[in-house]
């Protein structure tokens, strides 16, 4: 057995060894992000590659027609490109693309990669790129215009996360890595004939990957979870309030006396308030909206209560099925009653309407309260920290955002979107 076939086997068994390990690793994760799940379909489809290699690698002694090198290389090069082709879709799921720019980029994907499959089905009749003689591989001249989708898709990666301003500097050495050592090895592996450099390449390169990416990925959504958790408990503790507890108690113990039905009504409300805030301190998950929208409906009952017809309110709800983080409407409606609303003698209507977009679901919340100068409020100081906490929640579980729009005897409009 030559040298050349030694290294190519080796390379490809120790290849499907470490891609294996990492395969399972994702697999036996549970609670796998869109990324993840991606990663590990370019995981298995590399195993696949690496197998088909080393089998070729293998029987290529015995069967040495012409069909069969032609054929042979045909899918080999095509598994190139396929492999090309799911990683550049892990890295618009992982960098996390606008809707509109992801979906072109996908499409332009597609496009590229059918164009250089159909150059390799056509090559296997008219042999522009290789050929076989005498059970030999052969390239022609032009060999290296098959591989332009490689070339391309290395370069696409390169900059579509070399320039991304939301990834780290880990994060693009780790791309970097990938499309630099790969583009080299092809380039090298003309000059060592018969040497699998590229696969060699693939497994350093997919190697970075996963411990630069995906293992730290990991890690750093565990401390973002755990930051998530104390801002969760913040606002808890922000909402159940010793006044607002005493107010509640007291409105409900004069309603005794006056009207004992709309008593146990609100004391069923009131301790339906309390344990849904006592919930949310064990709460990971995201919970449905309607769900949200019960506790908010709870909680104003309990201030019309105090408050009579000082407070309206309008629910204009389209869309309900979508799930959000626990407390993340309620206080900004409590927000919108105490410094908007009830800061005005006669009180006034707050308006909470939901709907969606092609890209987001939409929560807004309206009040005709007092209002404020945007320019006077710094919502970065700590009395803030409510508000900090929701959006901050928001946009780490969601990816949504939170935006603040207020004029002075107008009111205040406040718009969460949850991306779809």
């Amino acid at each position: 057995m030559s040298n050349n076939v030694i290294f190519n086997m080796t390379v490809c068994v120790v290849g499907i060894l470490i891609l294996l390990i990492h395969a399972v690793n994702i697999i036996a994760k549970k609670g796998k992000r869109k990324d993840e799940k991606s990663l590990l379909v370019f995981l298995l489809f590399t195993i696949i590659h690496f197998a088909t290699y080393l089998t070729f690698t293998l029987i290529k002694t015995k069967w040495t027609s012409n069909a069969y090198v032609i054929s042979f290389y045909t899918i080999f090069y095509i598994m190139n490109n396929m492999e090309l082709f799911l990683l550049f879709r892990y890295v618009l799921l992982y960098v996390g693309f606008d809707a509109k720019i992801e979906k072109g980029l996908k499409v332009a994907n597609i496009v590229l990669f059918s164009i250089f499959v159909l150059l390799d089905i056509v090559n296997s009749f008219t042999g522009i790129f290789f050929g076989a003689v005498d059970g030999e591989y052969v390239r022609s001249k032009v060999m290296i215009v098959s591989q332009g989708y490689q070339f391309v898709m290395f370069i696409s990666i390169f900059f579509a996360t070399a320039l991304n301003k939301k990834l780290n500097q880990q994060e693009k050495i780790a791309f970097g890595i990938y499309c630099v050592l790969p583009l080299g090895a092809i380039i090298l592996q003309n000059i060592f004939k018969g040497y699998a450099v590229a696969y060699l390449s693939i497994i350093v390169s997919i190697e970075v990957l996963f411990l630069f990416l995906n293992v730290q990925k990991n890690i750093a959504l565990s401390k973002e979870e755990e930051k998530n958790k104390e801002a969760q408990i913040k606002i808890m503790l922000s909402q159940i309030q010793p006044h607002f507890i005493y107010n509640s108690l007291s409105s409900i113990s004069t309603l005794i006396t006056i009207d004992p039905e709309k008593a146990q009504e609100a004391l069923d409300n009131f301790t339906e308030y309390l344990r849904h805030n006592l919930s949310s301190l064990t709460e990971t998950k995201l919970i449905h909206f309607e769900d949200e929208l019960k506790h908010i409906k709870t909680y104003v009952s309990l201030e019309q209560i105090r408050f009579n017809d000082r407070i309206n309110i309008i629910y204009d709800i389209e869309v309900s099925d979508f799930d959000v983080p626990p407390l993340c409407i309620q206080p900004i409606v409590e927000n919108a009653i105490k410094h908007g609303i009830l800061q005005k003698l006669e009180g006034g209507t707050l308006t909470l309407k939901t709907y969606e977009t092609d890209e987001s679901y939409v929560v807004e919340v309206i009040d005709d309260g007092v209002g404020f100068k945007m320019e006077d409020v710094n919502f970065e100081e700590n009395k803030h920290f409510g508000l900090n906490n929701i959006k901050y929640r928001i946009n780490k579980i969601c990816g949504g955002n939170m935006i603040i729009k207020s004029e002075i005897d107008k009111g205040t409009d406040v718009v969460v979107t949850f991306k779809k």
